[in-house]
């Protein structure tokens, strides 16, 4: 009861207090932001947060010193090295203070001066949700807490989502696709696959956060003690620089790391998994078989390294939330920027080698209006009228709404790839059509030891293999182991939002190999801009539970994992197709051997064939807005 009242006052004295909110803290100085926090802050470092195992997680609380009773926290939690706050991590917690929230900084189990052993995601359903109590149970805690984070501070949030906690009463996960399972026709489990082809990004990120061996101090120590030593030891690594453009090729994929020096750790037991192996089931991934609890708002984007699973969670959670006050609030903004970047969101706003024009974004209006309207409890801080799914279209530069993904108006149109035989590269005779061919075929060698590189598309975190954007693909399409479709001029703009299906039919003499697909805006000039790209490898093509080798001579239907976009092609565009069976080192090669893959040294070339006729037509389905 008396708590209850606290809250009561507290809430009713900070409602006067932050009303007034008004200081932009984007100018300060790292200086000024340190001395501001120290001035209106209560600052607790280094506390060990006790989980129910024993463990203390490392928790850093920045909470006001004006408080007049409980407060609701924003709680972040990370593997990445939290011990010395960056001008952003500074300019949050200022922001946060000045309004009245507690801010709260964790690592996860195993990271830095956390306590026990580091797992991906960190335990979302023990660790995550004892954290919930933990944080309600404090006297300054009103019992409404949000979490928020960006890429690995984000993609936990899934799991502790699905058990529901009571105080866990809003979310803003940022580009999290790695938090991610299996939701609907995504199998992509953490980001780990792309229609059962592994993506080479975990490899390299794995080489930096997972670390057995890592540094410790001494159990028992006091907070004040573990501070003094964070000044001067953050207990990170310091390891040897790769160059990851050479290490990437390295076979057998599954010597990548403990030929560096590494000790066995979690690279080695993923690497050895498939799409449907249990282990992927037990861990902290968020799966559609699963509840979800939580008022979400979504940011997303086009060149990230997962927009198809994120936008189908968004839709699980739309339409699977406990109750109708979960359902009723997923919204989702969408922009045309890479990984985490949000901030950069402005005029004349460059990807790659594109200009998409002013993609001004208020981001930070957005997450504080949503923190008061759940945190705060102030029902009108967050728009009533704000569109469910917030989305820049490329190509028309401009921000849409609508109140469902894909759009209310979008509508399924086929244009089929069509060819007399030679399709092969930028000069071949590759159409793409409204129309459906009657016969054809197209022929290319794919080599394992002389991949396609990849330029562009969505990626991250890959240790400088690939900068994501919308580059130019001539360079590629002028090789002979491509095959181009290209359409002809426009006549008016096409809009295509939504889940993009591509379809093949295929044969091949390898008992498997891959076949990578990619969705490109062909300017007047020539430049051709890539907007999406998938991967499938053919073994799964029955189901990621049946996996089946080909047999000379027989043609399979191919499913592609969706792409998704919001894209206008304008008029005298030309919408380009490109189909060949690798895309490295975004994707790790296929050695088409029918083998294992991760335990081979040495790859045979496949002779693969795409097939166009009215009994076998090859497609993509397009979402069409008109």
């Amino acid at each position: 009861m008396k708590k209850s009242l606290l809250q009561l006052f507290g809430l009713i004295a900070f409602l006067f207090s932050c009303a007034s909110h008004a200081t932009d803290y984007s100018k300060y100085s790292e200086e000024a932001l340190r001395k501001t926090l120290s001035e209106i802050a209560i600052v607790e470092t280094k506390v060990l947060m006790p989980m129910r195992d024993g463990v203390g997680l490392s928790t850093d609380i920045y909470r006001p010193k004006n408080a007049q009773g409980p407060v609701p926290a924003i709680f972040v939690r990370t593997p990445y090295n939290m011990n010395t706050l960056n001008i952003r991590s500074l300019r949050s917690a200022v922001e946060a203070v000045s309004r009245g929230y507690a801010y709260i900084l964790q690592n996860e189990r195993g990271r830095y001066f956390s306590e026990g052993k580091f797992e991906i995601l960190g335990y979302p359903r023990t660790d995550g949700y004892d954290a919930m109590d933990w944080i309600s149970e404090q006297d300054w805690s009103n019992d409404r807490v949000g979490t928020l984070g960006c890429s690995s501070t984000a993609e936990w949030q899934h799991g502790l989502a699905a058990m529901d906690h009571p105080a866990h009463v809003a979310m803003i996960p940022q580009a999290s696709g790695a938090g991610i399972g299996r939701v609907g026709e995504f199998w992509e489990h953490g980001n780990w696959y792309t229609g059962g082809v592994q993506r080479t990004l975990f490899f390299i990120w794995l080489y930096s956060v997972d670390n057995p061996l890592r540094a410790q101090i001494p159990a028992g120590l006091s907070a004040e003690i573990r501070t003094q030593i964070a000044k001067y030891n953050d207990l990170s690594t310091n390891k040897p620089d790769v160059d990851w453009s050479k290490q990437v090729r390295h076979l057998p994929i599954q010597n990548m790391l403990t030929d560096l020096g590494e000790p066995e750790g979690t690279f080695e037991e993923f690497v050895k998994r498939t799409p449907a192996s249990k282990a992927w089931f037990n861990g902290g991934l968020y799966h559609d078989n699963e509840k979800w609890g939580v008022p979400s708002l979504w940011f997303n984007s086009w060149y990230d390294v997962s927009i198809g699973p994120n936008m189908a969670l968004s839709n699980h959670a739309s339409t699977n939330g406990v109750d109708a006050e979960v359902r009723n609030n997923q919204y989702v903004v969408v922009g045309p920027n890479n990984h985490c970047r949000f901030a950069g969101l402005g005029p004349d706003f460059i990807s790659g080698d594109r200009n998409l024009g002013d993609a001004s974004f208020d981001v930070d209006r957005l997450i504080w209006s949503w923190w008061d309207k759940w945190l705060m409890q102030k029902e009108k801080a967050f728009d009533q009228d704000t569109p469910k799914i917030q989305y820049y279209t490329m190509g028309a530069n401009k921000w849409q709404g609508d109140p469902q993904w894909p759009p209310k108006a979008a509508k399924e149109v086929k244009m089929y790839l069509s060819s007399k035989g030679n399709a092969n590269s930028l000069y071949g005779d590759g159409e793409l059509t409204f129309d459906k061919p009657e016969v054809g075929k197209s022929s290319y060698h794919y080599d394992p030891m002389n991949p396609v590189q990849t330029i562009g598309g969505g990626d991250c975190c890959n240790g400088g293999l690939v900068t994501a954007g919308a580059f130019d693909q001539r360079i590629i399409e002028a090789r002979n182991d491509v095959l181009v479709f290209t359409s002809e001029p426009l006549e008016k703009p096409m809009e295509v939002t939504g889940f993009v299906d591509a379809v093949l039919h295929v044969s091949s003499n390898a008992k498997d190999t891959d076949f990578a697909v990619k969705l490109v805006d062909v300017a007047p000039d020539g430049t051709a801009y890539i907007i999406d790209d998938t991967i499938f490898r053919a073994r799964y093509r029955e189901g990621y539970n049946k996996p089946s080798m080909m047999k000379e001579g027989e043609v399979y239907k191919i499913d592609m994992t969706p792409m998704t976009t919001s894209i206008e092609f304008q008029k005298g565009h030309r919408i380009r197709v490109e189909v060949t069976s690798s895309n490295f080192p975004k994707f790790a090669r296929n050695l088409n051997t029918g083998g294992n893959n991760y335990d081979e040294s040495e790859g045979v070339v496949a002779h693969n064939t795409v097939h166009f006729s009215a009994e076998h037509p090859s497609y993509l389905i397009l979402p069409i807005v008109e």
